[in-house]
């Protein structure tokens, strides 16, 4: 009898920003590894990130994916924008988003664009500042999203 895996439909879609080789000198030599960031959300306003450490690339991007699990967040969305203007600040990094009219796309750069398309926004306009840090970046731009309220009540 063939059993086979009949995996559920993903929950959350996943994205991997960056991934570095790392090392560092011990004795009797260097040892290798490798740092995975990423990105989770079910473009239903929950979305999460994390960065995950192993010797080899798979297991770090595991690693990651499991760290996000556990550190999602939910995100005020109104219709396919958010409700208002936002800044935050994290560490040397510094976002700016603004909603934006139907129809007009996600207007961000790279880890911006990433987190919101996780997040479930279509029409959005923001803009990073300060570090180029991607792992900063995506933290800040995480920070923002949940200082967003809803216009009509003032809750999340």
């Amino acid at each position: 009898m063939n059993h086979q895996n009949f995996s559920a439909p993903k929950e959350y879609e996943e994205k991997v920003i960056e991934v570095k080789r790392v090392s560092k000198k011990t004795t009797g030599g260097s040892s290798m590894g490798f740092t995975a960031l990423v990105v989770i959300g079910n473009k239903k306003g929950r979305v999460g990130s994390a960065l995950g450490k192993a010797n080899d690339y798979a297991s770090a991007v595991q690693k990651g994916l499991q760290k996000a699990r556990r550190s999602l967040v939910d995100v005020s969305l109104m219709e396919n924008t958010i409700p208002h203007e936002v800044s935050a600040k994290f560490k040397a990094s510094e976002v700016y988003l603004k909603p934006a009219p139907k129809g007009s796309g996600i207007i961000a750069g790279g880890t911006i664009r990433s987190v919101v398309e996780l997040a479930g926004v279509r029409d959005i306009s923001g803009k990073m500042l300060g570090s180029n840090n991607k792992a900063a970046n995506v933290q800040c731009t995480i920070a923002a999203l949940q200082k967003l309220r809803n216009k009509n009540n003032g809750t999340k």
